[in-house]
């Protein structure tokens, strides 16, 4: 239970924070009508992107740095409390349908277990034990990247699983919304993205949340461009499990190759609905083991496989 010294500690910390200031000027907000409201509320997300501009070269570094990791076999792994441990579940879980990934590459950590996505776990995010504990389920290694969220940059969940990392080796990166955060302090690669105060006091899911999510958008998805994931803008390792991807899937075959739509159907056919593979024994005009051979000699980067199959990249 908190003591009375802790909760006067508490207050003055976010006190300090920007993230937590008080407007004044919205403190009527309520008596506004409902239009206006959502002009207030357009207005303050559209000064996130900028935030995030400022920070693009932090996020680049972390972005290279997480690339060679996975390109060695290791994962990537997002930790958080709050709303900060849903974005981070949030992204992990669009990574298979989107880039083929296998569940256990790329996996989000929410302080308290699954069950905190829709309820609140008390203590959960205040335990840096636990976040140790939920890494070392995963047997975290040096070849992994581990990314602690935390709107406050101070949730000892997302620094303990940072540190934690660290010590077993893993690379380690920290997203916050406040400067001079400990958490981006105990990351090698830390990114503050400076959002300022929300519309409602304290309310880190407006436009910190936002801002997590397009600096979260941006680690996975270079991260993937960077793992040959892509083809030019075509998300080539798209897995059709539904009737609207496999439309999608035939869709980027054509994208890409330009073919007639029975030649796109007999490779999809040829090499079992593998959207990259596909591909390839199109441009490259091989069979689909052949494409099956380039693609696992190239580390399935596709460019590398025309190259290597003699073909224009």
């Amino acid at each position: 239970m908190t003591s009375s010294t802790d909760r006067t500690r508490l207050r003055a910390e976010l006190d300090t924070l920007t993230t937590e200031a008080f407007r004044s000027e919205l403190a009527e907000i309520d008596r506004l009508p409902t239009l206006e409201i959502a002009k207030i509320m357009n207005e303050e997300d559209s000064t996130v992107p900028a935030a995030v501009t400022a920070q693009l070269p932090s996020i680049a570094a972390a972005i290279d740095a997480t690339a060679t990791r996975m390109a060695h076999g290791g994962r990537l792994v997002y930790a958080g409390a709050g709303t900060a441990g849903r974005l981070g579940v949030l992204d992990a879980s669009e990574c298979p349908p989107t880039f083929n990934t296998a569940p256990t590459e790329v996996i989000g950590l929410i302080a308290g277990g699954p069950s905190a996505m829709v309820t609140s776990v008390e203590g959960a995010e205040d335990s840096r034990e636990l976040a140790a504990s939920d890494l070392d389920a995963l047997d975290i290694r040096v070849d992994d990247t581990v990314v602690g969220i935390s709107a406050s940059g101070r949730t000892p969940y997302a620094i303990g699983a940072v540190e934690h990392a660290r010590a077993r080796g893993a690379l380690t990166i920290g997203l916050a919304c406040n400067t001079g955060s400990p958490l981006a302090a105990a990351a090698e690669h830390g990114i503050e993205v400076v959002t300022g105060p929300e519309l409602l006091t304290g309310s880190t899911r407006l436009k910190a949340g936002t801002a997590q999510k397009l600096v979260l958008n941006m680690i996975s998805t270079i991260t993937m461009i960077r793992l040959g994931k892509t083809y030019g803008n075509l998300m080539v390792d798209v897995r059709a499990s539904n009737d609207k991807l496999r439309a999608r899937s035939r869709r980027i075959v054509s994208l890409a190759t330009g073919a007639s739509d029975p030649e796109i159907e007999a490779a999809l056919t040829a090499t079992d609905g593998e959207v990259k593979n596909a591909i390839l024994t199109i441009l490259a005009e091989v069979d689909a083991p052949t494409a099956a051979k380039l693609l696992v000699d190239t580390n399935g980067h596709l460019r590398a496989a025309l190259r290597a199959a003699g073909r224009r990249a």
